[in-house]
């Protein structure tokens, strides 16, 4: 399941983080977010307690997706010892967040 990382939030689940953790920049209005949403949540099961996946719904958290220069969603940032260390942009297959996680998983 996918976490929800807030501005609040974000410093102690996602930089202070020792797992690597990937993180879906969204909003309920955005068609290709919705599409993902399902990916993500599979994510989270399927990697659950070695990869932290989460969401932030980038209209309620401005100072996080500010800070990350998020302006085309879905973004999708590969967070490894509080550094990003990848990113996707726009509706991705499955096989494609799989690719990123195995590769930073090591």
């Amino acid at each position: 399941m996918a976490l929800e990382f807030t501005d609040a939030n974000f410093k102690s689940e996602v930089i202070d983080s020792d797992k690597l953790t990937v993180v879906d920049f969204w909003a309920e209005w955005c068609g290709p977010c919705r599409a993902i949403g399902p990916i993500i949540e599979e994510l989270g099961k399927e990697y659950e307690g070695r990869v932290n996946v989460g969401k932030v719904n980038v209209d309620h958290n401005s100072e996080v997706s500010i800070n990350y220069g998020i302006t085309s969603i879905p973004a999708i940032l590969f967070f490894k010892n509080g550094e990003v260390v990848d990113k996707l942009v726009g509706a991705q297959p499955k096989g494609n967040f799989v690719k990123k996680i195995e590769q930073h998983l090591n």
